[in-house]
C-alpha cells in the first residue's frame, strides 16, 4: 500500500547454503548459512515514513527513514551420536539485522521496552544451543 491507490510489491531475495560432514561413524558437523535482503520501493518507503515519522516520535536532526533491511546467519553444529538413537549436539549461530534506518527517535512503550529515545543501528545476535536428544 503506497497511499495512491496502487499496490506497491516489496522485493526480497535470500539464498541459503549448509555443508554436513560426517567425520565417523560417531561425529558429525555442519556449518550452513543464509542471507536475505528485503526492498521496498519509493512510494512504500515514503508511505512507511510518512506513518513513521510523526511529531510524537521526536526524531534526531541525522534521522534517515528507510525501512530495507538485510538478515544474515552463520552456525555451526557438532553431534555425538555414542549409541544409536541417542544424540548429543551443540550449535552455535550468529544473526545479523543490517537495517537502513539511522538516527534516532523516541517510541511509544511495547513489552518489555519503556518509552525512550532509542538509536537506530545494525545488531548482532549470538545464540549457544546444547541438546540431548533420545528416540524410542
Amino acid at each position: 500500500n503506497g497511499g495512491d491507490g496502487s499496490l506497491h510489491l516489496t522485493e526480497a531475495f535470500g539464498m541459503r547454503g549448509a555443508f554436513n560432514h560426517n567425520w565417523d561413524a560417531y561425529w558429525s558437523s555442519s556449518l550452513y548459512g543464509s542471507y536475505s535482503a528485503v526492498r521496498h520501493d519509493d512510494a512504500a518507503k515514503a508511505f512507511i515514513c510518512a506513518n513513521y515519522t510523526t511529531p510524537a516520535k521526536a526524531v534526531s536532526v541525522d534521522y534517515v527513514c528507510n525501512p530495507d533491511f538485510n538478515v544474515s546467519q552463520l552456525g555451526l553444529l557438532t553431534r555425538w551420536t555414542p549409541v544409536k538413537n541417542l544424540t548429543f549436539s551443540a550449535e552455535v549461530q550468529w544473526f545479523h539485522l543490517d537495517q537502513k534506518f539511522q538516527g534516532t527517535a523516541v517510541l511509544g512503550p511495547a513489552a518489555p521496552k519503556p518509552t525512550a529515545r532509542y538509536e537506530f543501528r545494525d545488531q548482532d545476535t549470538f545464540h549457544l544451543q546444547v541438546r540431548v536428544q533420545r528416540n524410542f
